[in-house]
């Protein structure tokens, strides 16, 4: 196994410079570079961090390269419930991935919390119900078989008119 390749690889994928990663790391930039070039190892607890950092473990890590899964069941979803709304993560580990696909269902006359401007996009499909959209000093209507699509850089929230479903795709991860 070429240990600094995959942490390269991983690193990558997170579109993280080897000095993000070394400053998340509290360590420098020459040590990640020698690291990646495997001209250094680093300690188990070392590691542990830098895996830590990059989303994931050292048990993961080590398994042998598997094919990546491209379908998901319902024994794969993460469900939360919030006061008056309840978010299904779709896919697993999302998070670390380019785009974090969720299930929103709200009660009626609920709303999510307000996001705060970031950077970033978002979409959303009503599945079923009607929901209202806030998107910084905009307030706009939408019905099941509509959708949503907006940068995220103004403070944005959706609110449930009657009981609602959305699909809503965060851009990177936000949820």
């Amino acid at each position: 196994m070429d240990l600094g390749k995959k942490i390269k690889d991983r690193r990558i994928l997170l579109n993280l410079t080897q000095e993000e990663l070394a400053d998340r790391c509290e360590l420098t930039k020459s040590y990640i570079s020698q690291l990646e070039n495997n001209k250094t190892s680093p300690s188990l607890k070392t590691l542990t961090n830098i895996l830590e950092i990059l989303g994931t473990n050292l048990s993961t890590f080590f398994q042998e390269d598997e094919e990546t899964p491209i379908v998901f069941n319902k024994d794969d979803h993460y469900v939360c419930e919030y006061n008056g709304y309840t978010i299904t993560w779709l896919v697993p580990n999302s998070q670390i991935q380019e785009m974090e696909p969720i299930i929103i269902e709200l009660a009626e006359k609920q709303k999510t919390v307000e996001d705060m401007p970031h950077v970033g996009e978002e979409f959303g499909y009503v599945i079923d119900g009607e929901i209202n959209v806030i998107y910084g000093n905009l307030k706009k209507r939408v019905k099941k078989g509509e959708s949503f699509y907006y940068k995220t850089d103004k403070v944005h929230y959706i609110e449930s008119v009657k009981k609602s479903k959305v699909i809503w795709v965060s851009c990177p991860p936000n949820f």
